[in-house]
């Protein structure tokens, strides 16, 4: 693995520089186009602030992604879509039948044609939570489970590269068709500029994420889950979607490993097109390039969960745990702050999108309003004294969403918002929990926990409890092993199905030109997606050609120079 990972870095340094070298090049080429193209400045804005995370910096795996020439990537999916239309159509059948014949009934029976290696009692590691079980591999491997996830820098070395990842995913920053080319260019330079403050950030978390290794354990977990409750034996893969182990690193695994049947399963209980579409577009990229090994393996995809009583009860007994930790003190101190209000609040903190996104068919503004409603029934239905709660006098539920950047308009509230409006009401005992997340990484240790809660503190909101990330959480683990099992006994849903029946690849039809709103090419179902149309002024055109231009000439002029604009210009010292 260290091998191939030289390989990649290498690649990588390459990629950079060949990134410098057509700087020039490009920047005239483009020039002349964007003086007569018809988008404006705020669609160059939406571009370049849609980061799916607040997390800062950059480096390179676009040899992998090919990010390097996204207008080639969207011809390859265009000319891709029949096919994509009739596999899809012809394997649902197929795959189904598969599932119930080949593989369901020979668990049930215990076959041996599906026997799988022994599973080693797990191990722990020296983080507490975290668990590892490094024997479980074999030439006999036949079902696999692969848990997506977003991936994060394990050291401050990594940081660049992760954020240059990040930026280079067409579903983070969305170009318009004639600015595609510059990707790798663009992301190259927010790379370069937020990679010292995104260091710092992860400094202050212990130097690294600790995303991988939960999501080990998380798999770990459920295969233990399902041999011990079910008598099924599975090997559980991860594939990160911009930092090692990549997607297709796993994806390698899984074909070395011969597996025959395999269930996705993305870890977002909540589906967007910028998390769970992203990783789900990489595979049906990866499936397409290298059809002939892919076709022989039954999948299906599990896109959301968000809805499952058992990840709903797992999440209301961590708050209730949290909601009971209030001293009587605090509760009497609330009280005489804020005599009308309940003593105790909880504030459910979802990761923001932009609201195009929305506009354009993202059902995670949905999902996470339904998955609060549910999460927060559970929890009144315990604390609410006029159902017969035993917790008290009741609690307030609130919701609103991080991580925003940039001057365009996400999902509102924002949580930096909240925060003051909760501490000028009164509220002094805050449960907030990070909905959006089922293991701690940057958003969670570093955003909620420092700078939020700071926030808090500094507004009147004395008494500050975060609710954990589910992590290891023995209900979470076993409703995610009856997930899997539920899935390969109900009809498939392949990763094209996934993807169209939740509007990844929605092309938004700007000026009679197109701005990619949510992947490349409609993800091989074109004809399936819907345009819509949006009319600007003159002026918002001529405003959009002028600040374009001018983030290009900035972008090279701190480039070559090594030096941000205010010192070039001598603003700054």
């Amino acid at each position: 693995m260290s091998e191939l990972h030289e390989k990649r870095e290498i690649s990588s340094r390459r990629s950079i520089s060949r990134a410098k070298r057509r700087i020039m090049s490009i920047l005239f080429t483009f020039v002349g186009l964007i003086a007569c193209s018809q988008f404006t400045s705020s669609h160059f804005c939406l571009a370049f602030t849609n980061p799916l995370h607040n997390i800062n910096a950059i480096h390179s795996k676009s040899s992998l992604n090919n990010h390097d020439s996204p207008s080639s990537t969207i011809m390859q999916w265009q000319h891709f879509d029949s096919k994509y239309n009739t596999y899809s159509s012809k394997s649902t059948t197929n795959i189904a039948m598969t599932f119930k014949k080949r593989t369901v009934n020979n668990w049930r029976l215990g076959a041996s044609s599906v026997a799988l290696p022994p599973s080693s009692p797990p191990k722990e590691d020296s983080d507490e939570g975290i668990v590892s079980n490094e024997e479980t591999s074999d030439a006999d491997v036949k079902v696999g489970v692969l848990l997506l996830n977003l991936g994060g820098p394990e050291k401050s070395d990594d940081v660049e590269g992760f954020l240059y990842n990040l930026f280079a995913d067409p579903d983070i920053i969305r170009l318009p068709k004639p600015l595609a080319p510059l990707q790798s260019l663009i992301a190259l330079f927010i790379s370069k500029r937020r990679a010292p403050q995104s260091r710092a950030a992860y400094e202050s978390i212990g130097g690294g994420s600790p995303i991988l290794r939960y999501s080990k354990s998380q798999g770990n977990l459920v295969a233990s889950s399902l041999l011990d409750r079910y008598g099924l034996k599975v090997k559980t893969y991860i594939g990160m979607r911009y930092w090692y182990p990549f997607t297709e690193e796993a994806l390698d695994e899984i074909q070395k490993d011969g597996v025959k049947a395999l269930v996705i399963v993305p870890l977002y209980p909540q589906f967007s097109i910028s998390t769970s579409g992203s990783s789900l577009r990489v595979l049906q990229e990866e499936f397409a390039k290298r059809s002939d090994l892919w076709s022989p393996v039954t999948h299906t995809v599990i896109p959301q969960w968000y809805d499952r009583p058992g990840y709903l009860g797992a999440m209301a007994n961590l708050i209730l745990n949290e909601l009971d930790q209030f001293t009587d003190d605090q509760l009497d101190e609330a009280g005489k702050a804020a005599p009308s209000l309940s003593t105790r609040h909880v504030l459910f903190s979802a990761h923001g999108v932009p609201q195009s996104y929305i506009e354009a068919g993202d059902p995670y503004q949905k999902q996470i309003g339904e998955c609060v409603d549910a999460i927060s029934k559970l929890i009144l239905e315990r604390t609410d004294p006029k159902t017969g709660g035993k917790m008290g006098d009741g609690v307030q539920i609130h919701l609103s969403y991080q991580s925003r950047v940039g001057p365009i308009e996400w999902l509102r509230p924002y949580t930096d918002d909240v925060l003051p409006s909760l501490g000028e009401r009164g509220v002094k005992n805050l449960v907030v929990v990070p909905i959006s997340f089922v293991s701690e990484h940057i958003e969670t240790l570093e955003e909620i926990d420092i700078e939020y809660r700071e926030l808090a503190e500094e507004n009147g909101i004395s008494n500050w409890r975060r609710c954990p990330a589910l992590n290891t959480n023995e209900a979470f683990i076993d409703d995610m092993a009856d997930m899997v099992m539920e899935a390969l006994n109900d009809p498939v849903q392949t990763v094209t199905e996934a993807c169209v029946s939740n509007n990844v690849g929605v092309e938004e039809n700007v000026l009679g030109g197109l701005i990619q709103s949510a992947g490349v090419g409609g993800v091989g179902a074109g004809d399936l997606l819907v345009g819509t149309k949006t009319r600007l002024n003159e002026g918002e055109r001529i405003n959009g050609r002028i600040a374009i231009l001018g983030v290009l000439l900035s972008v090279v002029m701190e480039l070559v120079s090594q030096k941000p604009l205010t010192q070039i210009f001598g603003f700054w010292t």
